[in-house]
């Protein structure tokens, strides 16, 4: 892809565009001149191979580099894009950098922060090797900056979502009635969370989706032929690539989907990959979407009587509240945070993460699905893939990569603390309050996934045992310790004074009997990396 206006000499300011950065608005733009200024993007093999990167999660990054570049030539900004399969491409970030710092000498970089504490040491470094300034500029797509976060966790004992939310709300007016929350309350839990019942979701509202065009079909047969061997399938690719194609998913999620989305936002049900959810974060993890339009988009809907409060809020709260809150965790916490495992948990990820070849009637459905689209739902990976690795006891850290290589809209900044915090518990509590820890009676009753599967929610021994009940109770059984410690344990960790001693120990057996059975799988069948 070769630049539309030549690149100035002397350069004055490179401006490093990352793959999460297609925001024509970024930070790191303030200030540009096609005079004197250029812009530098680098598809790289690196990104897809430092984990084992699924086919739809590089396919998507790669075609909305490319069609952002094209954007960047309609605004006539000076352009050097390497592509994957340009010849002599080195294969990483540092190394395009460096060879193009060596070439066309500019006098400083330009950088939006990165999501990624590995992508911004890598640039530092070749920086500081070259010998160029690097200024980080803030970014601006999020309603809170590192440094609010870090004054609101300022001698707290604790850090809370609810807490910083609130803050969040009155600072913004966002849902507010003076200085109140509007309708009296400041979530909705209780009017929302509802399951579908016997009946099922019925008709749902269709997803917003977008055939690939000639561009994203040419990063397609790319990426089948450069990692044919990593995860998934590019068979039903058709995420918005585009600022304009995100705009429409946008529009079309608040009239359709979104009036249901809080009743139903923790409903699963048995071959519905997309139900009443957004769909968004994949492109607002992009920059295509400002998190300001889509909650503007959202307040709009619920001031015309389109949507109710509880809806609205528990919307928003997901966007105002859960994601400003992980990534103000994310960068007050690294590096340290990437190495936490509280709960010294070391069994290996099972080897149907990578297949979904389970007699597991949801690991399997939510499995197969993660890798045909790319996407699960938030109840999905919390309370199925991650509760199953939470109660095993898998090594949080191949947990998080597991997500990280899985997801189209996995960045570090918001992957990493809502795996090995909010799933994995692998912080001892620092993000979220209790381990999310059930039995197969959650997943009962908020899906019909045990209607078909040859497993018994409530049965936690024996051959028709579900291994979720089984490892349920032995969770709780081998960190009774400190689980009896939490307030909002106790009431679970109470429930082990109905179980006999022999109980106890056909649970321990059965759930060792599990691990080892696992054990031997993952041995196996290893995931390349």
């Amino acid at each position: 892809m070769q630049p539309t206006l030549p690149i100035p000499r002397p350069l004055r300011h490179l401006v490093v565009v990352l793959g999460d950065q297609l925001d024509e608005q970024a930070a790191a733009f303030d200030g540009f001149s096609s005079d004197c200024d250029a812009v530098w993007m680098a598809e790289v093999a690196e990104e897809s191979t430092h984990i084992w990167s699924s086919k739809q999660r590089t396919a998507l990054f790669l075609t909305a580099m490319r069609h952002f570049a094209l954007r960047l030539t309609e605004l006539a900004r000076p352009l050097l894009y390497t592509k994957l399969d340009d010849d002599k491409n080195p294969g990483s970030l540092a190394e395009v950098l460096r060879q193009t710092l060596q070439t066309h000498k500019p006098k400083a970089l330009i950088v939006t922060e990165p999501g990624d504490l590995r992508v911004r040491t890598a640039l530092e470094a070749v920086a500081q090797d070259c010998k160029v300034p690097l200024l980080v500029r803030t970014d601006r797509h999020f309603y809170s900056t590192v440094a609010d976060f870090a004054a609101h966790a300022a001698g707290r004992k604790q850090l809370r979502l609810e807490f910083f939310y609130r803050e969040l709300r009155q600072k913004t007016g966002i849902l507010m009635d003076g200085n109140k929350p509007l309708g009296g309350q400041w979530n909705y839990d209780e009017d929302n969370r509802e399951s579908f019942g016997h009946k099922g979701p019925g008709l749902v509202p269709p997803p917003t989706r977008f055939p690939p065009d000639e561009i994203t079909q040419q990063v397609i047969a790319l990426v089948n032929a450069r990692f044919a061997s990593h995860p998934g399938t590019l068979d039903d690719f058709a995420w918005p690539v585009t600022r304009a194609q995100a705009q429409t998913a946008l529009a079309e999620f608040v009239t359709h989907r979104l009036p249901d989305f809080g009743r139903y936002q923790d409903a699963m049900w048995e071959g519905q990959a997309w139900l009443y959810h957004s769909h968004l974060s994949a492109a607002m993890n992009l920059k295509l979407l400002d998190p300001r339009e889509v909650i503007a988009a959202t307040l709009d809907a619920f001031a015309a009587g389109r949507v109710p409060l509880a809806a609205t809020e528990g919307f928003v709260r997901q966007i105002l509240g859960w994601r400003e809150y992980v990534r103000g965790i994310y960068f007050t916490q690294m590096p340290g945070y990437l190495h936490k495992n509280e709960l010294a948990a070391h069994e290996p990820l099972p080897a149907f993460y990578w297949t979904g070849d389970t007699d597991m009637a949801c690991l399997r459905d939510v499995i197969r699905q993660t890798l045909r689209f790319g996407y699960a739902h938030h109840i999905q990976r919390l309370m199925v893939t991650g509760l199953y690795a939470l109660l095993l006891g898998v090594t949080p850290q191949q947990v998080h990569e597991w997500y990280l290589s899985v997801y189209v809209d996995a960045i570090e900044w918001v992957e990493l603390p809502n795996t090995l915090g909010m799933s994995q518990f692998a912080d001892g509590g620092l993000l979220g309050s209790k381990p999310y820890a059930a039995s197969g009676k959650y997943i009962q009753r908020m899906s019909n996934h045990c209607q078909g599967c040859r497993f018994d929610p409530a049965v936690s021994v024996g051959p028709s045992a579900c291994p979720f009940t089984t490892l349920y109770w032995d969770f709780l059984l081998r960190h009774e310790s400190r689980l009896s410690k939490n307030p909002r344990m106790v009431m679970q960790v109470k429930n082990l004074s109905r179980l006999s001693a022999e109980q106890k120990a056909d649970i321990s057996a059965q759930a060792a009997r599990l691990r080892d059975a696992s054990r031997a799988g993952s041995e196996a069948h290893a995931a390349p990396g």
